[in-house]
């Protein structure tokens, strides 16, 4: 090759490596992106996270093994001159055994521990296991807790320590539920109840979201999870338990209240002694939560007004219409809500 021509083939590479490295920088960022399921904060993702390490244990191993032959045959059978032409080998049985046996023993390291952790994540929860029923919807989350009858909507709380029993199931299409940090995705399936457990060992709030397409906004259906000591979780309950606060005749809850009741709203969510609605999030004590609109927004004033004048233009296929509210009734609506603790 001349010199000329390694200085073009050298310039075209320079040329790939700055259209390239562009391209490879977009995956890149200096926000905090906490959905990683590289920081274990439950048993079942501390399952998942050995796994992960024996797996890369032995890939680590096979690969300088693999790297190791490679060079030694690149450097020693390399051709150089006056050397005769190799001689074929073909039928060589130790070969052909050796290289039959060794992806055998490779698998073998491979599906034991695999085997033992899926059925170790697959087994019944312990007895004395706090039982959650999780309902998927299009695009928002459901959580029942059927022992404390409570229902709240896009933020699940269990107390750290305690084994948590999830049934989950789906009210339209296919749905994922993953809380990264406590442990693998679980499909939710129409007709079908599938079931998984955990045991939280670390107190804090974290983030998940579906993790199967399941329409227009699959990337907005968000969930926080709320893992507490046991007696903040002692006191949330008691909070979820207690009716509804009553606003005041005089306030501007109150007149929140009536525009709740007259514009249609209590067709579709639930408010006990207010209203049986079943098809939207349950809002009894929707003030106390941190988000909205499936958790896209932070529970802030500006944000629920934002969101009642029109879901649809927040969160695209929103199936909460745009009701026409005028701002005041806008504002009386988002008074009552709020005060909803």
């Amino acid at each position: 090759m001349t010199a000329s021509r390694r200085r073009h083939g050298m310039i075209r590479i320079l040329a790939a490596l700055i259209v390239l490295a562009p391209l490879a920088l977009l995956g890149c960022s200096i926000q905090d992106y906490p959905q990683s399921t590289l920081h274990p904060r439950a048993d079942y993702a501390w399952d998942i996270q050995h796994l992960l390490e024996n797996l890369l244990f032995w890939v680590a191993v096979i690969f300088v093994l693999v790297e190791t032959a490679l060079i030694v045959a690149v450097v020693r059978f390399r051709n150089r001159p006056g050397l005769p032409e190799p001689k074929h080998v073909h039928g060589h049985t130790g070969l052909e055994i050796a290289w039959t046996i060794a992806p055998a023993i490779v698998l073998a390291f491979i599906a034991v521990p695999t085997v033992l952790t899926i059925f170790k994540t697959q087994s019944k929860a312990p007895a004395g296991a706090l039982q959650v029923r999780v309902i998927g919807h299009q695009w928002w989350w459901e959580f029942q807790y059927p022992e404390l009858k409570i229902t709240t909507a896009s933020e699940m709380h269990i107390p750290v320590g305690r084994p948590i029993a999830v049934s989950l199931e789906t009210a339209d299409v296919i749905h994922a539920f993953w809380f990264p940090a406590m442990g693998g995705k679980r499909d939710v399936v129409p007709a079908r109840v599938n079931h998984m457990w955990f045991t939280a060992d670390s107190v804090g709030t974290f983030p998940g979201q579906c993790a199967e397409l399941c329409g227009t906004s699959h990337a907005n259906m968000k969930k926080w999870l709320m893992v507490q000591t046991p007696e903040e979780f002692q006191g949330w309950v008691e909070s979820q338990q207690r009716l509804p606060i009553e606003p005041d005749s005089t306030t501007l809850a109150a007149r929140g209240k009536q525009v709740f009741m007259d514009t249609g709203c209590l067709a579709c969510h639930y408010i006990e002694g207010v209203a049986p609605g079943v098809i939207g999030p349950n809002l009894n004590h929707v003030g106390s939560r941190r988000s909205l609109a499936g958790a896209l927004f932070e529970n802030t004033p500006e944000n629920m007004a934002k969101w009642i004048e029109n879901p649809p233009a927040r969160k695209p296929g929103a199936i909460m219409p745009a009701l026409g509210l005028t701002p005041d009734q806008i504002a009386a609506l988002v008074a009552y809500l709020q005060s909803l603790k």
